[in-house]
Protein backbone atom coordinates (compact mmCIF):
# COMPACT_ATOMS: atom_id res chain seq x y z
CA UNK A 1 0.00 0.00 0.00
CA UNK A 2 1.39 3.65 -0.97
CA UNK A 3 1.68 5.88 1.64
CA UNK A 4 0.40 9.36 0.92
CA UNK A 5 2.32 12.28 2.34
CA UNK A 6 -0.19 14.56 4.21
CA UNK A 7 0.64 18.64 4.20
CA UNK A 8 -1.30 20.92 6.97
CA UNK A 9 -1.71 24.42 5.81
CA UNK A 10 -1.79 26.51 8.72
CA UNK A 11 -2.90 30.47 8.97
CA UNK A 12 -1.32 31.99 11.42
CA UNK A 13 -4.27 31.98 14.26
CA UNK A 14 -3.79 31.40 17.27
CA UNK A 15 -6.79 29.11 17.82
CA UNK A 16 -5.10 26.20 15.26
CA UNK A 17 -3.00 24.71 17.99
CA UNK A 18 -5.51 25.45 20.68
CA UNK A 19 -8.56 23.66 18.89
CA UNK A 20 -6.25 21.13 16.44
CA UNK A 21 -7.45 22.08 12.92
CA UNK A 22 -5.50 23.67 9.93
CA UNK A 23 -6.96 26.26 7.55
CA UNK A 24 -6.52 23.71 4.65
CA UNK A 25 -5.05 19.77 4.39
CA UNK A 26 -3.50 18.05 1.11
CA UNK A 27 -3.85 14.09 1.30
CA UNK A 28 -2.56 12.96 -2.19
CA UNK A 29 -4.48 14.60 -4.82
CA UNK A 30 -7.06 15.76 -2.50
CA UNK A 31 -7.39 19.33 -0.66
CA UNK A 32 -10.12 20.59 1.91
CA UNK A 33 -10.25 23.75 3.32
CA UNK A 34 -11.69 24.42 6.54
CA UNK A 35 -14.55 27.10 7.49
CA UNK A 36 -13.21 30.09 6.47
CA UNK A 37 -14.57 33.02 8.14
CA UNK A 38 -14.58 36.66 6.69
CA UNK A 39 -11.55 37.85 9.03
CA UNK A 40 -9.19 40.45 7.52
CA UNK A 41 -5.84 40.62 8.21
CA UNK A 42 -6.17 43.19 11.25
CA UNK A 43 -8.17 40.69 12.81
CA UNK A 44 -11.63 42.46 12.13
CA UNK A 45 -14.63 40.91 10.73
CA UNK A 46 -14.50 42.19 6.68
CA UNK A 47 -17.70 43.89 5.77
CA UNK A 48 -20.04 44.17 8.56
CA UNK A 49 -24.23 43.62 7.32
CA UNK A 50 -22.25 42.82 3.85
CA UNK A 51 -22.83 39.05 2.38
CA UNK A 52 -21.10 39.55 -0.90
CA UNK A 53 -18.17 41.44 0.59
CA UNK A 54 -17.81 38.59 3.59
CA UNK A 55 -18.33 36.14 1.12
CA UNK A 56 -15.60 37.62 -0.96
CA UNK A 57 -13.33 37.99 1.33
CA UNK A 58 -13.72 33.88 2.58
CA UNK A 59 -13.30 33.08 -0.88
CA UNK A 60 -9.94 35.06 -0.84
CA UNK A 61 -9.04 33.15 2.10
CA UNK A 62 -9.41 30.16 0.81
CA UNK A 63 -7.83 30.67 -2.86
CA UNK A 64 -4.50 31.53 -0.34
CA UNK A 65 -4.97 28.36 1.48
CA UNK A 66 -5.44 25.76 -1.30
CA UNK A 67 -2.18 27.89 -2.84
CA UNK A 68 -0.03 26.96 -0.17
CA UNK A 69 -1.49 23.32 -0.58
CA UNK A 70 -0.41 23.67 -4.42
CA UNK A 71 -4.05 23.86 -5.39
CA UNK A 72 -6.29 26.80 -7.70
CA UNK A 73 -9.57 27.51 -7.64
CA UNK A 74 -9.72 25.39 -10.76
CA UNK A 75 -9.27 22.40 -9.01
CA UNK A 76 -12.41 23.09 -7.02
CA UNK A 77 -14.53 20.36 -7.01
CA UNK A 78 -17.18 21.50 -4.03
CA UNK A 79 -18.11 24.24 -2.25
CA UNK A 80 -20.61 24.77 0.90
CA UNK A 81 -21.37 27.98 1.44
CA UNK A 82 -23.20 28.82 5.25
CA UNK A 83 -25.46 31.82 5.53
CA UNK A 84 -26.95 32.69 8.86
CA UNK A 85 -29.95 34.19 6.68
CA UNK A 86 -30.44 32.04 3.36
CA UNK A 87 -32.64 34.49 1.98
CA UNK A 88 -29.59 36.58 1.38
CA UNK A 89 -27.98 33.62 -0.93
CA UNK A 90 -27.91 35.69 -4.09
CA UNK A 91 -25.87 37.89 -2.50
CA UNK A 92 -23.17 35.02 -1.84
CA UNK A 93 -24.03 33.51 -4.77
CA UNK A 94 -22.50 36.83 -6.89
CA UNK A 95 -19.23 36.43 -5.14
CA UNK A 96 -19.25 32.53 -6.03
CA UNK A 97 -19.85 33.07 -9.42
CA UNK A 98 -17.42 35.33 -9.98
CA UNK A 99 -14.80 33.03 -8.89
CA UNK A 100 -16.46 30.14 -10.40
CA UNK A 101 -18.48 31.06 -13.33
CA UNK A 102 -16.08 28.69 -15.80
CA UNK A 103 -15.37 26.04 -12.86
CA UNK A 104 -18.49 25.57 -11.07
CA UNK A 105 -18.50 23.06 -8.94
CA UNK A 106 -20.99 21.45 -7.11
CA UNK A 107 -21.92 23.87 -4.62
CA UNK A 108 -24.72 24.56 -1.92
CA UNK A 109 -26.14 26.86 0.52
CA UNK A 110 -27.04 26.27 3.72
CA UNK A 111 -28.44 28.36 6.63
CA UNK A 112 -26.80 27.93 10.32
CA UNK A 113 -27.79 29.62 13.41
CA UNK A 114 -24.94 31.58 14.29
CA UNK A 115 -21.49 31.90 14.07
CA UNK A 116 -18.70 32.18 16.79
CA UNK A 117 -18.47 36.42 15.72
CA UNK A 118 -22.44 37.08 15.45
CA UNK A 119 -20.65 39.50 12.98
CA UNK A 120 -19.96 36.78 10.66
CA UNK A 121 -23.14 36.62 7.65
CA UNK A 122 -20.97 33.53 6.45
CA UNK A 123 -18.25 30.98 6.10
CA UNK A 124 -16.86 28.65 3.03
CA UNK A 125 -15.61 25.18 3.02
CA UNK A 126 -14.11 24.34 -0.09
CA UNK A 127 -13.00 21.03 -1.15
CA UNK A 128 -10.37 20.26 -4.51
CA UNK A 129 -8.89 17.32 -6.27
CA UNK A 130 -5.69 18.05 -8.25
CA UNK A 131 -4.59 15.81 -11.80
CA UNK A 132 -2.55 13.21 -11.27
CA UNK A 133 0.90 14.16 -10.41
CA UNK A 134 0.52 17.85 -10.89
CA UNK A 135 1.22 20.69 -8.32
CA UNK A 136 -0.63 23.56 -9.16
CA UNK A 137 0.64 25.84 -6.42
CA UNK A 138 2.88 28.32 -8.53
CA UNK A 139 0.37 28.46 -11.59
CA UNK A 140 -2.41 29.44 -9.09
CA UNK A 141 -0.95 31.92 -7.86
CA UNK A 142 -2.36 34.14 -10.66
CA UNK A 143 -5.58 32.66 -9.96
Amino acid sequence: MEHTTRRNVGSGSPLEPEIGFSRAVRKGAYVAVAGTAPIGDDGATVGPGDVYAQTVRCLDIAATALRAAGAGLTDVVRTRIMLTDVTRWREAARAHGERFAEVRPACTFVEVSRFIDPAWLVEVEVDAILDAGLDHGQAAATE
